[in-house]
């Protein structure tokens, strides 16, 4: 379980002046030190609109985030408050826009992982951050005989944010998880 505690994080070891990227090092439990990075861009749902994706992790062959690289922290709780902590100040930072940020559950491991961090640490995180989960759903019927199509055909998907609920089942998790400030 995932205890977040935003005074206890490490220092950036990078920022760029915008608080949209920034790096730091993370001890393994083979003792060694891993930088990790941190992006925070324009979600390119034009639904979900105000939205930025925060990715994480280190850096992949082509030199770019890759999320998928299996990676054992020393301290997972740091590593996450870390990173919350610098998405929180990027809000912050932009109150004046009302910005959120999400989170992606890409698959059934970090969905699991973030729907039961956001749920554990509620208490905690309830006084700065508001978080909703983002299902994806296609309109099954459109004018009677149809689902909604893209200009190739494609069934259009539309995000629908909801309320976070923290009793819905781990098996029934959400696609996306998007965090506010609490105003």
């Amino acid at each position: 379980m995932i205890k977040i505690d935003l005074d206890d994080t490490f220092d950036a070891t990078t920022a760029s002046e915008d608080l949209k990227r920034f790096t730091f090092n993370s001890e393994l439990k083979d003792n060694t030190d891993l930088e990790l990075h941190v992006l925070i861009s324009e979600h390119p749902d034009p639904l979900l609109p105000n939205v930025f994706n925060l990715a994480f992790g280190p850096l992949g062959d082509d030199n770019e985030i890759d999320d998928a690289i299996a990676v054992r922290h020393k301290n997972l709780n740091k590593v996450f408050s870390t990173i919350l902590f610098f998405a929180i100040t990027f809000l912050e930072d932009n109150s004046d826009k009302q910005y959120s940020i999400g989170i992606d559950g890409s698959d059934e491991i970090r969905a699991y992982l973030y729907h039961r961090m956001f749920r554990y640490n509620n208490d905690t995180l309830s006084d700065t951050i508001v978080t909703v989960g983002v299902d994806w759903y296609v309109k099954l019927l459109r004018n009677g005989t149809d689902i909604e199509r893209d200009s190739d055909g494609l069934p259009l998907f539309k995000p629908r944010p909801e309320p976070f609920d923290l009793k819905r089942s781990p098996r029934d998790l959400y696609r996306y998880y998007i965090f506010s400030l609490n105003n």
